[in-house]
């Protein structure tokens, strides 16, 4: 007969549960709105069905996080990491060309994509790696742990090209850093080494990006640059938002998403056909649900019971709350459009089955925050 402690019970945290739940219906409405043709254009797509699978595996992978202690991610870190950087390794020599990156690895029956995982693999080894530097190695990292954590991650990103988990990655590696403790006078030193490399890196960057990667930043600082081109996606992401006004058009009212006016309308752009339906008032609550998810992984991290628990649930709330951020700012042309989702909400299997992984963790962290449960 199978044991089930009370205490998992009565510690666990229903509200980021229900909190991710509530995003991911709320996506996978709005996917089914984006989707759905204009009379006479076709047939509906099955995004939304395909969704839903997604969705019952992840709730799966959710309560299998939370069934065992995450002390086991912490001692088996660094194996999974290794993985992960092999992972990254194969999808520059067998992985699958789209849209002019090479980021998916096809295993016959489905896709998936490598980098969505490494995130939160990077996440836990990164945090067992500083717990273990101890107090007295805090201010630094050594060379290796620097090679290892954040230049190899990166030129692998960058390769395939991933800009925005690369982003991403550069993002957390400073947050976690920062979080363990860090003296004003190396963040002092940092920042002015940054600032005079800044102009020879980003030559560098800028030499090696591909076109269509010059053309988002050019659009970012100048939409009507090419209003039917390189500034569309921006232009048009506007115009959505803003025919939503105050209350919006009403569920399945929108008309920039099926009449294909807006491009990616159901990954990238998915809050400009949200705002067209639900309005600024609309907005405010997806906002809100957003800031609770946040708040409830800061408190996570604050009541965990040891530092490696502490770093994860700041870690992984990090993520969500740049991928918020940066997919928000992209719809309202306040940050470049570098194809990050917006977390729960967005179309995609992979990302979706990755965050309820991680939001898995956080649940794992605060139910077991006591130093006495076993």
């Amino acid at each position: 007969m199978i044991h089930i402690d009370r205490r998992l019970i009565r510690n666990f945290d229903w509200i980021t549960l229900l909190v991710v739940l509530f995003l991911t219906i709320v996506g996978i409405m709005t996917i089914y709105s984006a989707t759905r043709p204009a009379v006479g254009m076709g047939e509906q797509p099955d995004f939304y069905y395909k969704q839903l699978v997604w969705l019952g595996l992840s709730v799966i992978m959710l309560f299998a996080m939370t069934s065992f202690d995450y002390i086991w991610l912490y001692r088996l870190s660094y194996p999974m990491y290794a993985i992960g950087i092999m992972l990254l390794l194969i999808v520059l020599f067998m992985g699958k060309s789209t849209m002019g990156a090479q980021r998916w690895l096809n295993m016959g029956f489905f896709s998936f994509q490598p980098s969505e995982f490494f995130r939160i693999l990077f996440i836990v080894a990164f945090s067992s790696y500083l717990s273990n530097l101890g107090s007295d190695s805090r201010g630094s990292i050594p060379a290796r742990g620097l090679i290892v954590f954040c230049v190899v991650p990166l030129i692998l990103l960058v390769k395939q090209p991933d800009l925005g988990t690369a982003i991403l990655l550069l993002a957390l590696f400073s947050t976690l850093f920062i979080s363990q403790g860090i003296s004003k006078k190396i963040i002092v030193v940092v920042a002015i080494i940054g600032l005079i490399a800044l102009p020879f890196v980003g030559h560098i960057v800028w030499d090696g990006m591909k076109d269509y990667q010059k053309n988002r930043l050019i659009a970012f600082m100048d939409p009507e640059v090419d209003p039917s081109g390189i500034g569309y996606h921006i232009s048009q992401s506007k115009i959505t938002i803003g025919s939503g006004q105050f209350f919006g058009k009403g569920y399945l009212n929108g008309t920039q998403g099926p009449l294909r006016f807006l491009p990616e309308k159901h990954t990238d752009f998915i809050f400009a056909v949200f705002a067209e339906e639900w309005g600024f008032a609309g907005c405010l609550v997806l906002i809100g649900t957003y800031f609770i998810l946040f708040l409830r992984g800061l408190d996570t991290a604050a009541k965990a019971k040891d530092q490696v628990g502490r770093l994860m649930a700041i870690g992984i709330t990090a993520m969500f709350f740049i991928y918020f951020v940066v997919n928000i700012g992209m719809t309202l042309g306040i940050m470049p459009v570098v194809g990050i989702p917006l977390p729960f909400v967005s179309y995609g299997g992979t990302a979706l089955l990755s965050n309820y992984i991680a939001a898995g963790i956080l649940i794992s962290i605060r139910t077991r925050r006591f130093e006495l449960f076993y």
